[in-house]
């Protein structure tokens, strides 16, 4: 039997994992340091939807709350615990748990891990054109554009 993959299949491990952040300002990039993503979703071609693998280190965000206009999101815990902050307060998810958010509804979430161990997680989302992503708590707002989102004040400026 074959002990290597080839395309359309892989080991997680062998995508590099990026621990950098798209926020504009470096210190709103300090603010999420602890995180690290492999982009399975990309490494495997995938168009359509994204896919990641995301590991947060004891004290680690995910990200600024937040919400999409056009982008459902879909997290799946892997390993560890986190803490799911929306509008409605804060919940802890385990390992084996999951959580999903709708396109366009206004509730910010946040994953934060308040544990002492790594967590591990999978991470989903669409790709559809023209989302905005909300930030409740900054003066940001991201913008879809291909290939990613370009950042810019809640009145429109760009950073």
């Amino acid at each position: 039997m074959k002990t290597t993959l080839d395309l359309p299949a892989l080991e997680p491990a062998s995508v590099p994992a990026r621990t950098s952040s798209n926020y504009p300002m470096e210190e709103q990039r300090e603010r999420v340091k602890g995180r690290s993503k492999q982009a399975l979703g990309d490494a495997l071609g995938l168009q359509n939807f994204g896919v990641n693998l995301v590991r947060l280190e004891p004290g680690a965000i995910s990200a600024f709350r937040h919400w999409h206009s056009r982008q459902d999101e879909f997290v799946y815990v892997l390993e560890g615990e986190l803490t799911l902050v929306t509008e409605a307060g804060e919940q802890c998810l385990a390992a084996g748990t999951c959580a999903g958010f709708a396109a366009g509804r206004a509730d910010g979430h946040q994953l934060v891990n308040r544990s002492s161990r790594v967590t591990v997680y999978l991470e989903v989302g669409d790709r559809l054109p023209g989302d905005r992503a909300h930030y409740p708590e900054e003066d940001l707002e991201a913008r879809a554009i291909k290939g990613g989102y370009e950042f810019r004040r809640k009145d429109g400026t760009p950073y």
